[in-house]
């Protein structure tokens, strides 16, 4: 009974490894394209990170005021 306690903990702990290497795989992908995009941005337009934090919130600010039941 033992060794099946002790397969099934390998199984699992493999699978829960496995997916923590693919978030943190998906996480450092969006954190380099979020990077380059403020980059080219900064550089090519002159926008600065500020100014593109102000326009996500306003854009998510119309977002929730435009919904029904209001967040």
């Amino acid at each position: 009974m033992d060794w099946i306690i002790l397969i099934a903990a390998l199984v699992v702990s493999f699978l829960v490894f496995t997916l923590l290497i693919r978030v943190v795989k998906a996480t450092i992908g969006t954190a380099i394209a979020i990077a380059a995009i403020v980059l080219v941005l900064q550089l090519v337009f002159g926008i600065g990170p500020g100014d593109l934090w102000e326009q996500i919130r306003a854009l998510w600010e119309n977002v929730r005021q435009s919904l029904p039941f209001g967040l």
